[in-house]
Parts: structure tokens; sequence; C-alpha cells
């Protein structure tokens, strides 16, 4: 698109897309002529429809508005150690996970790797303007991210290569597609995989998980060994704990043994079920978390509990639904592919 131009220009723009992540009206090394074209020829990508903060300032959402229409959501989390963002790789989501609001809007189209890599820029950016370094990238937002291979992969290559960003902060999350987690395992760089398991039997993961009917578990588990013993990472299992659904000891010792199956075992990570006007079930309680908790730590299996971020304003784990209205003005971006 900018062949015509000397190479030191054509790295003045790339600089200030995946460095700078302005819009182009503001890339002021640049000529105004050039900015005009730039603003021109490049289609939109991201629009700015709408954020909300939560957790004192340390929670941030972006509701997007794509260009077809379509909305997705992205959450800015700042920590005291790290700054990680959570992006989304689909418009909606086909898996249909019963408790997860993104599964019961249903699927709307794939992103583009443009749009993958914006949601990470225009983080960067806000994260900047707060003091703080954009260090870790989990894609656990809307959508199945090994649905949407071809373009997630570019998409984590350009953020790594360009941001400088250790595959190690980096973390993919999947449902159970067994046959992406073995692309993922071939592919370059060691990022980490997490796993949505959520059950640890096959009649239970089939209603809370439909693509478990394809992938069953033992599939499921044996994928996750051939990734493990190819990258070397240790893989990590979200548990949503549903009370009185997945929450029992006996379900404990099940998530037990499954973990154990990997070598070195699975970490766990437990997640207070987040509330979704679709499914009625609640959250365990506290007591209940801690004592399966308890369980998993005495047959030796490492777990954390995740802490709440962002649950009052729909930023949690399972409630990205791109529900909200578009609010703001349309601008122009350069991060179309």
């Amino acid at each position: 698109m900018f062949a015509d131009l000397p190479r030191y220009r054509s790295d003045q723009i790339w600089r200030a897309i995946h460095h700078e992540g302005l819009e182009a009206d503001n890339w002021t090394a640049l000529p105004a002529s050039l900015r005009e074209r730039i603003d021109h020829d490049l289609p939109c990508s991201l629009t700015a429809a709408m954020h909300s903060v939560s957790d004192a300032g340390d929670t941030i959402k972006f509701l997007w508005a794509l260009e077809d229409g379509a909305k997705i959501e992205s959450v800015l989390m700042l920590y005291p150690d790290r700054a990680t963002v959570c992006i989304s790789t689909q418009a909606g989501c086909a898996m249909g996970c019963s408790f997860c609001a993104t599964g019961q809007a249903g699927f709307r189209r794939q992103l583009s790797v443009g749009e993958i890599v914006e949601q990470v820029v225009r983080a960067r950016r806000a994260a900047s303007e707060l003091g703080r370094r954009l260090s870790n990238i989990v894609v656990m937002g809307m959508g199945e991210p090994l649905a949407n291979e071809t373009a997630l992969w570019p998409a984590i290559e350009r953020v790594h290569d360009e941001f400088q960003l250790s595959a190690r902060h980096i973390t993919v999350s999947t449902v159970g597609l067994v046959p992406g987690i073995d692309r993922l395992a071939d592919r370059p760089l060691p990022v980490t995989l997490a796993v949505s398991l959520h059950a640890a039997d096959n009649e239970l993961r089939n209603k809370l998980i439909p693509i478990n009917r394809r992938y069953p578990l033992d599939e499921l588990i044996a994928a996750c060994d051939r990734y493990l013993q190819r990258r070397r990472r240790r893989i990590s299992f979200e548990w949503a704990m549903i009370d009185g659904v997945n929450d029992r000891e006996e379900d404990a010792m099940r998530l037990a043994d499954l973990a154990h199956r990997l070598s070195p075992s699975a970490h766990v990570n437990l997640i207070p079920l987040n509330s979704t006007p679709g499914y009625p079930v609640r959250g365990s309680s506290r007591n209940r978390i801690e004592r399966f908790r308890a369980v998993l730590e005495a047959q030796r299996v490492t777990v954390t509990v995740r802490r709440n971020r962002g649950d009052d304003i729909d930023a949690a784990c399972g409630q990205l639904a791109a529900g909200q209205p578009v609010t703001l003005s349309r601008k122009r971006s350069a991060f179309t592919s």
C-alpha cells in the first residue's frame, strides 16, 4: 500500500502502529499530507464504543465496534506486578458452553489478524497512559481461539516480535479442540496453554461444554500430554465453581486424577462462577471453594483461586457478551489485516 515511500517513512509508520499505538492524526513525526493519506487508505478496525472501569481503576473493559457492526470486548487488568490484557478472537462464540454469556449469545464471525492485534495495541496505550507497561496477554475473551487459528497465530507472532513480549507471557485458552492443541504444540513459540475444563467426567462435561461430545476427556488429556511433552510448559486447567454442579469432593478427586495424568501435574485455576442472564445456577460459596481447594491440595495438586475482577461491569470470566450500545464516535485505525 505504501511501496512508493522511502524505507525510513515505512519504518516510521510501522513503529507508530506497533509501538506508539496512536491514530494517524497523532503521528507528528510524519508530514500532514502523509497522515491524511494514511487516514484515508487504511480501513477501520476497531471503533471505541464504550469503556467501563472497576476495581478502583485497576480493571477496564473496552467495548469495540467493528466495521460491519459486530461488537467485541477486551479487558485490561492492572496488578501490582503486571498489566494483563484479555483479548477476543471471535465476535461471539459457537461453542455453546452453558454458563458463558458469550456462548449464550451465539457466533457472529471470526476476527482478522488486525482486529486481534489492535486490541493489544489499544490496551498497551491505555496501560502506558496510566504509567504501566503491558506485560501479559491472555487469549480468553470472546470466542474459541483455536477455532480461529489462521488469524490467531499471525497475531501472536506480531505482538511477540513487535512488542518484545515473551511467549511465556502469552496464554491461549481453549475448551478442548484437540486438533488445534496439536497444531499449537508444533508452533515455534512456547505459549502457555490453558484448558477450560470445568468437569472431570464426560457426562457432566457434555452438558457444560458441548464440544466434549466430539473430543471427550481421554482424547483431550492425551492432547494436553502431547503439548506438555513438546513444549515443556505446564498446562493450566480452568474450573468455574458452580454450586451443586461441579464443586463436590468427588469432583475434586476426579479433577486431581486428571491433573496427575500430566507430568508435571497440571495447575488448577479455580474461578468463582460469574452470573450470566442465561444460566440460573449460582456460583459456589467461598466456603465450598475453600473445601474444594483443600481436597486438591491434599492430593498434591497445585491450585489457585482466581480473584474476580470486573464482575460488577460484566468484565469477569464468562461475562463478555458485547451487549452494550455504541456511544462514542468512529475513529480510523491502522490495524486491519
